[in-house]
């Protein structure tokens, strides 16, 4: 990029000199720190996926803002009576940069990195521009707030002040290539080729942000379903099912309402994982998941516990009326067939505990239906257990 520059002002600039080339390595030297102070390549938020996404995002503020910006420039570079290379420049820079920054940024191995270091790029030109207009107030307060926005949300404050940077150089290299002027008055004219960016950038913007949030509240609501959710058998995991057993204890206690708590256990789980191996014992435990699913309420709260455990939570619900629901799983599950292990039956031992407000906490009512399933264990396996009281 730098040489280019430097070809360009061997037959560009007015008064040029020899003792020009050495301010263009010096200036080389300085974008080349600027742009070198980037992201740890290894951070997360430069892997690919993360990198793809951000300079999606960033292609439609860029080409619509370039677009519109060209407008502003080019009616301040007619009056001015500019050359001709520096309208062909702003042709290509408004209309042929968008796609082209795509196009490597696509291609990057860290697209994340490449796309920063082109906003950056973004920011030189846009010091170029507005040193090439004569600082006219209008465009130049545009494409400053552009550039403010875009550098923003790139990388925040620090990454602001990295632009600044870079626009001071883009002035730098428009002074040096075109000789210093200043003319800040707006004609009419430069008023009404404002209009389109004035309205659309923003507007670009705002849609931008929009999906953004979109995305953030799925992805939100996708991690706050993995964080309650066990992933083998889909039900709720031990520390949300505990949350809830609290909850729904609180309210128990607060209300005088009836509830039933409910451990289940798969029978001689172990024995059968070592025979048939850990991927049929993965298969159990999905179908019997699965299958307590189907046979609870809308209402009920079901969760796997550890290993082969499983918890319910029954709410507004008797341990009389608890034990015919989890007698009717107790039934089915004996019905199941798996591919992974044939010939292989599965039965459950089931422990139940109605809440009563003798019980301490939670954890005295999960000791309760503990005991319970125990007795269930004692009597034969395969059956259901209510705790006595």
């Amino acid at each position: 990029m730098v040489p280019i520059l430097q070809m360009q002002t061997t037959w560009l600039a007015p008064g040029w000199h020899p003792g020009l080339s050495h301010k263009g390595l010096v200036l080389s030297d300085i974008v080349a720190a600027v742009l070198s102070q980037d992201l740890d390549v290894h951070d997360p938020i430069t892997s690919d996926k993360a990198g793809l996404s951000f300079v999606r995002r960033a292609f439609l503020p860029r080409a619509i803002g370039l677009g519109t910006g060209f407008l502003c420039v080019a009616v301040v570079l007619w009056e001015r009576q500019s050359p001709i290379w520096l309208w062909a420049l702003l042709v290509a820079f408004s209309y042929g940069w968008p796609l082209l920054a795509y196009w490597m940024a696509l291609r990057s191995r860290s697209p994340y990195v490449i796309e920063r270091r082109q906003v950056l790029f973004d920011s030189l030109m846009g010091g170029f521009w507005i040193a090439s207009i004569g600082f006219n107030v209008l465009p130049t307060v545009m494409m400053l707030s552009m550039l403010a926005m875009n550098n923003t949300a790139a990388g925040g404050v620090r990454f602001v002040l990295r632009g600044m940077a870079m626009q001071a150089l883009g002035m730098v290299v428009s002074v040096l290539l075109l000789g210093f002027s200043f003319t800040p008055q707006i004609s009419q004219q430069i008023l009404y080729a404002c209009l389109p960016m004035l309205v659309i950038h923003p507007l670009t913007i705002g849609l931008v942000l929009y999906r953004l949030a979109i995305q953030l509240g799925q992805h939100k609501r996708t991690l706050s379903e993995l964080s309650r959710t066990d992933s083998l058998t889909g039900l709720f995991n031990r520390r949300y099912w505990s949350e809830q057993a609290s909850l729904v204890f609180d309210d128990c206690r607060a209300r005088g309402q009836a509830a039933s708590l409910a451990l289940i256990d798969v029978d001689h789980f172990k024995s059968s994982n070592d025979r048939y191996g850990h991927i049929a014992g993965d298969e159990v435990l999905r179908e019997v998941g699965r299958c307590i699913q189907r046979n609870l309420r809308l209402t009920d709260i079901a969760g796997r516990y550890g290993g082969d455990e499983f918890c319910v939570l029954l709410p507004d619900t008797e341990s009389g009326e608890a034990l015919a629901v989890l007698e009717r799983l107790r039934e089915e599950i004996t019905s199941l067939a798996f591919s992974q292990a044939e010939g292989l039956s599965v039965s459950l031992s089931i422990g139940i505990a109605g809440f009563h407000t003798g019980l301490e906490d939670a954890q005295a009512w999960l000791k309760r239906a503990d005991e319970a399933l125990y007795r269930a264990k004692e009597l034969g396996r395969n059956r259901v257990v209510a705790a006595a009281g």
